[in-house]
């Protein structure tokens, strides 16, 4: 019978005939020599990192005084950088567990590049409040371990040790998830390596995928153990930041003392996860010439799921608003008025306009389908959600109840040098991930094959109309006993 396709199907592969040359596609750039490029943007991001961890490493020997922070402002860019870190790595376990669990095609491009930004994002997320508690090496003594400190034990009434446990389980869960995800994807490319004489590259990549041999046990293992993770992460998405919320929310202060900041939270952490993960793809798919496996079917689907995130973070914006005004509290209102119209109102327009109205623009599919406004859009996103973070922490504590205490905050260099490193940070092991490891996962993306339009050669061997042996095996056949 002749293959006929859909035509309202989304073609989650195009331009792609065999297995074979889905599998050169996306192992090119860890076969292929570095480009100038690649070596170039390394560099600098590698740069960026040192001059991170040297400023952490000032603010150590010098204590926090050189941040601006001050009595009435005690969390500042720390916190709000790390608030904005942990979002980033919201929608990597969304698009690993959630959408794996509701079986959601889309998500078989672009998980694997998703699950190591969620890493790399919580390694950046996880050094503000370390640094921030200035003595770093009594950081342990937040781990509620055996010890000889007498009365003195972690406070588990505390959202911040919530925090702790929270984050590490994120990040523990994250990275076996992504981690186990690459094992058939590492055996092929130990296959390939032995077969062009690279038995170095051949025996790393073979000690990582820890003798997979794609038999019908490793596969059910693998099948068993993915739906068993996913099951384990899919609490986290709601969780993680829920948590972190409450690190606000427990406080009797104005602007915080909300119920809506776990919903309002979460929502924000996948919009801004969402967000970077359009400016990943868009750059990874262009880059690494990987048009074909990251389609604008792809990318349309990450723009709808930032409009839905996108309005429900407006909702919540104009919910805090109406609470503000029909609670009939007096430092409730006045909080919110600050915000919009004080010192720092500059600050709420940014995070409104970038959050709110920006995104609406994905309303309309030639938007959607331009490559260059989506990055331009995807950019807002992030800086909206980061000044969303500010304006939540600083707005709320430069004026509280007392007059007296009122302050005004100015992030020092050491500060903003901080930040911008652990952007260097973030890039320098993303372009160390996507040179060494497949960006996308390669045996998932082969169970879409069904989706494309066969040859035609294919179409006639089917129909008993010809075609050679060869041929068909061609089109059948995998590439190393790894993948099949």
């Amino acid at each position: 019978m002749a293959h006929v396709r859909s035509e309202i199907r989304q073609d989650w592969v195009t331009n792609t005939d065999t297995y074979g040359q889905l599998t050169a596609d996306i192992v090119r750039p860890i076969e292929n020599k570095p480009n100038a490029l690649w070596l170039i943007f390394t560099i600098i991001s590698g740069l960026v990192m040192l001059m991170c961890f040297g400023l952490i490493g000032w603010t150590i020997y010098e204590g926090i005084g050189t941040w601006g922070l001050n009595k009435t402002i005690g969390w500042a860019f720390d916190i709000t950088n790390f608030v904005f870190w942990v979002g980033i790595g919201h929608a990597g376990t969304l698009i690993s567990a959630v959408l794996m669990l509701f079986r959601q095609e889309w998500r078989n491009s672009i998980n694997r590049a998703s699950e190591a930004m969620t890493i790399f994002a919580v390694f950046c997320a996880g050094l503000f409040p370390l640094i921030h508690m200035g003595r770093i090496w009594v950081a342990f003594w937040t781990l509620p371990l055996p010890n000889t400190r007498g009365s003195l034990w972690v406070n588990f009434n505390s959202p911040l040790l919530w925090d702790v446990f929270a984050i590490s389980t994120y990040l523990t869960v994250s990275i076996v998830f992504w981690y186990l995800g690459m094992i058939p994807d590492l055996a092929t490319i130990r296959d390939r390596m032995k077969r062009a004489g690279r038995n170095f590259e051949a025996w790393i990549y073979g000690l990582f995928a820890m003798g997979w041999a794609g038999s019908s046990r490793n596969w059910s293992r693998y099948e068993v153990i993915s739906l068993i993770l996913a099951g384990l992460a899919t609490p986290l998405v709601l969780s993680v930041h829920s948590i972190v919320s409450m690190d606000f929310a427990t406080a009797v202060l104005p602007g915080w003392h909300t119920t809506i900041f776990p919903p309002y939270f979460v929502a924000g952490a996948i919009f801004s996860g969402f967000g970077m993960v359009q400016t990943l793809m868009i750059v990874t798919r262009k880059v690494y010439k990987l048009e074909n496996y990251i389609t604008m079917d792809h990318m349309e689907s990450i723009a709808k799921i930032v409009i839905a995130t996108g309005s429900l973070v407006g909702l919540a914006y104009m919910t805090e608003l109406f609470i503000a005004y029909y609670s009939g509290s007096l430092w409730e209102r006045y909080a919110f008025i600050n915000r919009a119209l004080g010192p720092y109102g500059w600050s709420y327009w940014i995070m409104f306009s970038c959050n709110v109205i920006t995104p609406q623009l994905f309303w309309f599919k030639k938007i959607r389908t331009n490559m260059l406004a989506t990055f331009i859009i995807s950019i807002f996103v992030n800086i909206g959600m980061w000044f969303e973070r500010f304006v939540i922490i600083i707005t709320s504590l430069h004026q509280d109840f007392l007059p007296s205490s009122w302050a005004m905050y100015t992030p020092t260099w050491v500060e903003v040098g901080i930040f911008v490193g652990t952007f260097g940070l973030f890039m320098f092991f993303f372009f160390l991930f996507s040179k060494y490891l497949p960006v996308i996962n390669m045996f998932e993306v082969k169970t879409l094959m069904h989706n494309i339009k066969k040859p035609q050669h294919v179409i006639d061997i089917e129909n008993g109309n010809g075609g050679s042996v060869e041929t068909e095996s061609e089109y059948e056949s995998g590439d190393s006993e790894g993948e099949n």
